[in-house]
């Protein structure tokens, strides 16, 4: 089962030792097989169609803490083991909120 998690932007910086941490959690996630792709995200854009008008709009947008500003895209056996990775990359971060959406289709 894939797995997309993102994580919001709570004003939070990372430092020297998070850093750290995160490589190392990442490092075990790609030797595991387990995560597909991660990366940061810029402010983003909201494209919208109405009728024939096409609309694009570049954020950052109103409530920047609702911005997803990072992403991993995992392939794990269950909705529990996303959770539970879920839980090991909020502490690493010392706490955080993030969306988990499974992903459907062709793996």
């Amino acid at each position: 089962m894939q797995f997309l998690l993102t994580m919001t932007d709570d004003g939070q910086e990372m430092d020297a030792d998070m850093y750290t941490a995160m490589g190392e959690f990442v490092a075990e996630l790609s030797q595991a097989g387990v995560l597909i792709a991660t990366g940061g995200l810029d402010a983003g854009s909201r494209l919208t169609t109405k009728g024939d008008e096409f609309t694009v709009t570049d954020g950052p947008f109103t409530e920047t803490k609702e911005t997803i500003v990072s992403f991993a895209l995992v392939d794990l056996p269950s909705r529990e083991e996303a959770v539970a990775l879920t839980r090991r990359f909020h502490a690493i971060l010392g706490g955080g909120e993030s969306t988990m959406y499974q992903v459907f289709g062709p793996a």
